[in-house]
């Protein structure tokens, strides 16, 4: 297998992989949306009652929507994640009470009126914990309402629920192979117009492959450009290459798309490896 990465960034990740089955590419997408994991929270508790100010003022522990709702939106919040800090509270050494290593509790303590974004939620200690997506809405509060939350947040998998799944866009198509026939077309200009993706481009009157692989084989250039041998024949063959593709996908921001793709392509060859174990101990 040689994988070559063409762009990487903390969110994003596009690479060719070549020489490999579609199922085990389609094994790597399905453990990056499945079983890479991260930080979410997983429960919330809301004061009742009045909330008082350092002045006095009284609050109602209300506002426009229910609980619940404004819990699950907590839940989708990005929550920075170390993996290699980090672990299932079923597996701490704390035994599931709740630590350092399997546990963040952010406050939220706001009073209206106010739009309270998931910036507003405060790590206890650490403050590298800090949300990095600050702006995200959460509830308007209208005069006299307030909140004080407190969330807990504990490590999770995709698989097991939505708001513990770092990779977002996951996908992959078959890298294209383009050859413009000689004679092509009677309009190059009009057939290199034609492809939505900005492939092609003219160079000395003809129509040349410029940007290959953002070709979506949408197969919009076979239909459009055809060959001026005045015999109907198209004048641009698209195909797929066998066994080689190209992979993109993104990540919400707790994790960085290294961290995720390094983890998923650890966790698939062990996979493999206990499939092998298991497979040749059987008699």
């Amino acid at each position: 297998m040689k994988l070559v990465v063409r762009e990487l960034t903390d969110t994003r990740c596009s690479f060719t992989v070549d020489g490999v089955r579609p199922d085990i590419v389609n094994a790597l997408r399905r453990t990056l949306i499945a079983d890479v994991p991260k930080m979410a929270i997983d429960e919330v508790e809301f004061h009742m009652g009045p909330i008082r100010d350092e002045e006095g003022n009284e609050y109602d522990s209300n506002s426009a929507l229910f609980d619940e709702m404004i819990a699950h939106r907590l839940g989708m919040v990005p929550i920075p994640t170390d993996i290699q800090h980090f672990t299932f509270r079923d597996q701490c050494e704390c035994g599931g009470a709740g630590c350092p290593h399997c546990t963040i509790i952010y406050v939220l303590n706001k009073k209206g009126p106010c739009t309270v974004y998931s910036g507003d939620l405060q790590p206890l200690g650490d403050i590298s914990l800090n949300i990095k997506e600050e702006l995200i809405p959460l509830v308007k509060l209208k005069e006299k309402q307030a909140l004080l939350i407190y969330a807990t947040a504990i490590l999770g998998r995709g698989k097991d629920h939505a708001k513990w799944q770092p990779v977002t866009i996951c996908g992959y198509k078959y890298y294209p192979k383009i050859t413009v026939k000689d004679g092509c077309c009677y309009d190059v200009e009009d057939c290199a117009r034609s492809c939505p993706r900005n492939v092609f481009g003219i160079e000395k009157g003809k129509m040349v492959v410029k940007n290959l692989e953002n070709c979506d084989l949408c197969m919009n250039c076979v239909e459009k450009c055809e060959s001026s041998n005045g015999r109907g024949e198209s004048a641009v063959e698209v195909v797929e290459e066998a066994n080689k593709y190209i992979f993109t996908f993104e990540t919400d921001g707790s994790i960085t798309a290294k961290d995720a793709l390094t983890y998923a392509l650890t966790t698939l060859e062990n996979s493999y490896e206990d499939l092998r174990e298991q497979v040749s101990g059987l008699d």
